[in-house]
Parts: C-alpha cells; structure tokens; sequence
C-alpha cells in the first residue's frame, strides 16, 4: 500500500471552533483519513495567549502567537481562519491568499464585508476559499446551493440563521418569560456572542444572509442597504397574541428574486409566520433553510445552527474538499468560472427599496386607558389606507392599556407613515411597534 500523503493544516484562533476542529479530527481521525486518502496534521497553532486554560491539551511546541509559523510557512498546505473579528483576520486571509494557500474559514462578518476582495485574491493568486462554516452551522447549505442545486434559480430563501436570538424566543413562548429573564440564561450558557448586538440586533444572522444572496443570485449587498432588526422589542404579549392568532414569530432571513423584474429583496427581522408551516416548529438553537428552485421546488434542511461540533463539522468538511483538492479532484471552492457564472446572474439585478415591500403587519401600540382611544387607533389607520384584520386590546388597570392589531396587505412605507401618525397621537404613550407576517406563498 503506498505512503498516505500528510495534510498539513495550520490554525489561525484556537477558541471554541479552533479547539472543536481538533477534537473531533483527533475523535474521528482513522475513518476520516481512510475516507481522504491523506494523513491530517495539525502542525501549528496561532494563538493570542500561550498560557491561557483550553478544553482540549495540545502539545505546546505547536502553539505560537506568530501568525507567521502559519500564513508564511510553505509547509502549510491548509490554513484554518478561526479567530473572529474583521481586522487581523482580514490581514492574515489576505496574505494567506496571497502566498497561493488554501484558506478555510467560518468568519461570517469577514466573508460578507470583504467576501469580493478575498474571492479575487484567491483567484489571482491561484488560491482557494472556503467558508461552509459560516452560514447555519452544521446545516451544509452552501454546498446545497453551489452544487447539489446547481440546476436551480432560487425565487425564494428564508430560514432562521441564527440559534442565539431561536433560543430566546422559544423559551420566551414556552415558559412565558420575558426578554430580560432569557437573555440572562442565554449568557449563563454561553450562547450569546461577546458582542451581543451581533445576536440580538440581528447582525449576525444579516452576515449570513449577504452570503446567501450572493451564492444564490451572484450580487453582493450591503447590510445599509437592507432592512436588518433585531428581537429586543419582542415582548411575551407579542407571542402570546401571535399564538392566539395561529403563529408564532420568528427572526428570518428572507433573500427573494422576481425574475421577471429582475428585482431583490433581502431583509432580515421577526416575523410571525403561521404554525403550520416547518420553519415555525424550528426551536431552540436549530436553524431551518427553506429553499425553493425551479427544478427542485421547495427543499427544507434543519439542524444546529451553533455551537462548537456544528460549526467545527462545516470546517472539517471544507477541510476535507480542500483535501481532495490537493489530491486531484476539481475544486470546490469559489473558482474564476464560478465568478463569471455569479456576474451573469447579478446582470441588471436591482435590490428593491424597503419601502416599496409589501405585506400584512402586527402593530402593537401602547395607550392611555381612556374612552375613544380604540377608535382614535383605527381613525388613523385609516387614513394610511390601512385594512385592519384583527384587534385585540389588554388593560393594565393603572391607566394604560396595549392595543394589538394585525392588518390587511399593505405597503412598508404606509405602515412607516401609520405609525408616526400614531406617535404623534396625545393618547399614545411611546413609539407604535410593528413586525411583518411572512407568508412563503407571497414571500
């Protein structure tokens, strides 16, 4: 039997990822090596403190907080970017493309702010870039998209990308607590991002979202240019009355495309969405993708959407088409052909104005407890050209009450319009919050 060749990978970040990287190589090493044809070896460590307490123990002869022994050393044939962030890891990706490496990554933010420059320095340096780890976890979405739907044009994505703010809605339905009660837990468990705005303005789940977009419709877009919110003001009377009204709410990524339009919607925020439809009974950290093509129809894929084995199973799996790469098989990763393929699909695309979305909303407004108020509400929805569908009011007995509404089909900018006629209202007290209601039948 001849010599299996040696793999050699080097680590940029030894965190929670870095470390799952190694745990499960080392746990499943015998099959994963006679699947590969290749021995794996992790051959150098970059990390920020040597003498910092890990999970796993390694050898300290491989641990190094010169990132040199990694992006510079031509014995490295794969270069894992673990380490987070967008400035030094934007540095060290850079000069790894640019010494004709293999870059493998599960930097969401770094892919969707600099994913166009990247691409290109892989591809003019005959580099490649992997990142399946950085949509969804443990769901193989980015691979069900560039090669087992490669036939399709996809009219509609959405999904829940993001396990953290998941997490903290289904306890908030579950158990009735509030926002506050959860978020508490969440941090208890490790489950919120040390920069909690990334999880809970919904800037994390918008990285992925970009991605998304452009593997599906080849058109790069900023998140400035998207709607992007988050769940702070999701309250236990909103999924209550969701509940009462047959949904339940949920963070989603919507990414939709009217070919005929050539028009894009991309948008991330909460939205109630019917009990009955999959993406509703995705709770806890698990993620849902719901992808609908024009060959395939809709196909839904569901699984943990973080935490260390997930994510570290997405960037063992990169390794691994990186493995097969080297040892001949056609790449996997991001190639100039795949680009040309990518800038043919953006051709004339244009990304719709927020306010010219349309759809159904729930409007929750606080007011003052008094006679006439309800139809001081519905007075000036209907002013905005504004159906309602439902009402529901709940008294507090000191004076204030809430009053919840659900509307007909209507457009983003006359619920925008409605809802500052309604702060400007005497009897509301605060600002009037809405959510949209995703139906996937009209996206």
């Amino acid at each position: 039997m001849s010599e299996k060749r040696k793999i050699r990978i080097g680590l940029l970040g030894f965190g929670i990822v870095g470390q799952g990287v190694w745990k499960n190589i080392e746990r499943n090493r015998e099959a994963l090596e006679y699947r590969l044809g290749a021995e794996l070896v992790i051959s150098d460590i970059m990390v920020k403190d040597l003498a910092r307490k890990r999970e796993v123990e390694v050898s300290e002869s491989l641990l190094t907080t010169d990132a040199a022994r990694v992006v510079d050393n031509p014995e490295i044939d794969i270069v894992c970017e673990l380490m987070g962030g967008t400035k030094e890891a934007l540095d060290l990706t850079r000069r790894a493309l640019e010494r004709g490496k293999i870059v493998v990554s599960a930097n969401k933010a770094l892919i969707c702010e600099h994913g166009e420059e990247l691409f290109r320095i892989a591809r003019e340096n005959g580099a490649h870039y992997f990142f399946e780890a950085s949509v969804a976890g443990g769901i193989p979405i980015i691979k069900t998209i560039r090669e087992a739907l490669v036939a399709n044009r996809f009219s509609l994505i959405y999904g829940i990308l993001n396990g953290t703010s998941n997490y903290i809605l289904t306890r908030m339905e579950r158990e009735g607590i509030s926002f506050e009660e959860t978020l508490v837990d969440a941090r208890r468990l490790g489950y919120v991002e040390a920069d909690e705005a990334l999880d809970l303005d919904g800037i994390d789940a918008a990285h992925k979202t970009v991605i998304l977009t452009y593997l599906a419709h080849g058109k790069w877009v900023k998140l400035e240019d998207i709607i992007c919110e988050g769940i702070r003001k999701i309250t236990t009377d909103d999924i209550e009355i969701a509940g009462q009204l047959g949904f339940k709410i949920k963070l989603l990524a919507v990414i939709k495309r009217d070919f005929e339009a050539n028009q894009l919607s991309v948008r991330l925020h909460p939205a109630l969405i019917a009990k009955k439809e999959v993406i509703a009974g995705v709770d806890g950290v698990y993620n849902g993708v719901s992808v609908t093509g024009d060959v395939v129809g809709t196909t839904f894929l569901i699984g943990r959407g973080a935490g260390q084995d997930a994510t570290s199973s997405s960037v063992i799996s990169d390794i691994s088409d990186a493995v097969f790469m080297l040892r001949g098989a056609p790449p996997q990763a991001i190639s100039k052909e795949d680009e040309e393929l990518y800038a043919q699909l953006a051709e004339g695309l244009e990304l719709s104005k927020a306010e010219d979305l349309k759809g159904c909303y729930y409007v929750r407004i606080s007011v003052r407890d008094e006679e006439g108020v309800l139809a001081k509400v519905t007075d000036i929805m209907a002013r905005e050209h504004i159906s309602i569908s439902s009402v529901n009011q709940k008294e507090f007995g000191d004076g204030m009450a809430t009053v919840m509404v659900t509307t007909h089909k209507i457009s983003e900018a006359a619920m925008q319009s409605a809802k500052e006629a309604l702060a400007a209202e005497g009897a509301v007290v605060g600002q009037p919050v809405s959510f949209r209601i995703f139906k996937p039948e009209e996206g």
